[in-house]
């Protein structure tokens, strides 16, 4: 008899970090505001390193921004986007931590604008993840024509940090697509 052992993602097997993250979190669809921003602000730290870099500052990343809660980091001075370039908890790139306070303000924009930053997001998908049949990495793309669109309109908003890339990576992290490969146990618990 063959075996059907199903295995995770490859890329979630380098660290034990990786493997929870990628088990209890990677794809979940995300309706919590709070949530949402917290995502925002970490792929956009992302850009240009490794995810890896980024999970071992989340901690410090938590502390730095207010635990995510965007009405606090909107009202963040300069001298306290300076104090965090001193801070060795998160990456220290100044065009990213003044991008967080910048995109706070759009997000809570968008929050009086459609009631919740959620509803305006999902409303790009019709409040439905969508669900790739991705056997490889190889086929998972970097970046998709409603990443483009998502991309456009947070940057016609104001937001930074929100290239079509960083908006893809957002999409799986938040659950907006399922790109848990065909044979990951997550691809079919989270509606594959």
């Amino acid at each position: 008899m063959a075996s059907t052992r199903l295995e995770r993602c490859p890329w979630s097997t380098a660290t034990p970090q990786y493997a929870a993250y990628h088990d209890l979190e990677w794809g979940v669809p995300q309706h919590d505001d709070r949530v949402l921003f917290e995502f925002l602000i970490l792929e956009g730290a992302q850009a240009g390193l490794s995810w890896r870099t980024i999970l071992e500052k989340r901690d410090g990343y938590r502390r730095a921004f207010a635990a995510f809660d965007p009405v606090k980091v909107a009202r963040f001075t300069d001298a306290r986007l300076d104090k965090l370039m001193l801070d060795p908890g998160i990456v220290r790139n100044r065009l990213k931590i003044t991008s967080a306070r910048t995109n706070a303000r759009a997000f809570l924009e968008v929050q009086r604008e459609h009631g919740s930053f959620d509803a305006w997001l999902w409303a790009f998908v019709d409040g439905q993840p969508i669900v790739n049949r991705f056997t490889a990495l190889g086929q998972v793309p970097a970046r998709t024509e409603l990443s483009d669109r998502i991309s456009k309109a947070l940057l016609k908003r104001g937001f930074k940090f929100v290239g079509s890339t960083i908006v893809y990576a957002y999409m799986q992290a938040i659950g907006m697509v399922n790109d848990h490969l065909t044979g990951c146990p997550r691809h079919r618990q989270l509606g594959g």
